[in-house]
């Protein structure tokens, strides 16, 4: 109990001893000023780290507005240069296809002058293709002197060939019944051979045509690739024109006949213009001249 005592006393100076040590220091550093110093140095450094963090925290947010500004005028300027592009090429496929149609009104031109019979220029405006019957609406008429039987023709990539003949006409439309309709008979030879024929439709423009009542005995005289022409017999088409290419030969045992397919010379899924003839009417244009 004594030596509790004892202990007590002991650690009891030994805190007033350090405590009058402590204050000691205290009242030297206050009469020295020391400490006012270092109170406005940590002052001054806790103010400037906070406005450091304010003026970084601002700067942060006027380059994420900054940004958010930059993209959105970037944005802008790509879909301006889009739609320019988007002009450009749609400029540069018109400026094809006005060349390209150029190319095919200056071919026409340049056949219809030299065709001995007078003509008409006509543009396919409506098909319709059908197992039975296929016609095609061109837009000229009665009103262009157009008329019921009338041969038509077209040149295409430089090939000149036949495409029917008026069946119906209107006042300002005409109605064609093209080469490959079931009901087309057209008189028809090898021009090679000068064999005559019949040359008729499949009912569709993406089948061949069929030339019959060409003889067996002739078979050798002609091969694959050998160009059909119109025969002029009947008065129905003009001479010489072009129908189509032979593309297969068939011998059939119980025929006296040779079944002939022959492939048309005009693309009809492809073809836009045509000319009207008026075979029975000689052209007496002058050259370059051409019928509306």
């Amino acid at each position: 109990m004594n030596k509790l005592k004892k202990s007590l006393k002991l650690r009891t100076a030994e805190i007033l001893l350090a405590f009058f040590i402590l204050l000691s220091g205290f009242m030297l550093a206050f009469s020295s000023g020391s400490f006012i110093v270092n109170f406005n140095r940590v002052g001054f450094s806790m103010i400037s780290a906070v406005q450091e963090g304010v003026a970084g925290v601002f700067g942060f947010a006027k380059k994420a507005v900054m940004s958010v500004h930059d993209v959105a005028v970037l944005q802008k300027e790509y879909q301006a240069l889009t739609e320019k592009l988007e002009d450009y090429e749609y400029m540069q496929r018109s400026n094809t296809e006005i060349r390209k149609e150029n190319e095919r009104l200056r071919e026409q031109l340049q056949f219809a002058t030299q065709l001995e019979y007078k003509n008409i220029a006509a543009q396919i405006i409506g098909r319709n293709p059908d197992n039975l019957y296929s016609g095609i609406t061109i837009n000229k008429g009665s009103r262009s002197g157009i008329k019921k039987g009338m041969p038509v023709m077209a040149v295409q990539n430089g090939n000149i060939g036949i495409v029917g003949k008026v069946v119906t006409v209107g006042i300002t439309t005409s109605l064609v019944m093209p080469v490959y309709d079931t009901t087309c008979n057209i008189s028809a030879r090898i021009q090679n051979t000068r064999d005559i024929g019949i040359v008729t439709g499949s009912g569709s423009y993406d089948s061949p045509l069929m030339l019959n009542y060409i003889r067996k005995r002739v078979l050798d005289d002609f091969n694959h690739g050998d160009l059909v022409v119109t025969s002029g017999e009947n008065d129905n088409y003009m001479k010489d024109i072009p129908i189509g290419r032979i593309s297969r030969i068939t011998v059939l045992d119980y025929e006296s006949s040779l079944e002939i397919e022959i492939d048309p010379v005009i693309d009809f899924m492809r073809l836009e213009n045509v000319l009207v003839v008026d075979h029975k009417n000689p052209n007496d244009r002058p050259k370059g001249e051409a019928n509306d």
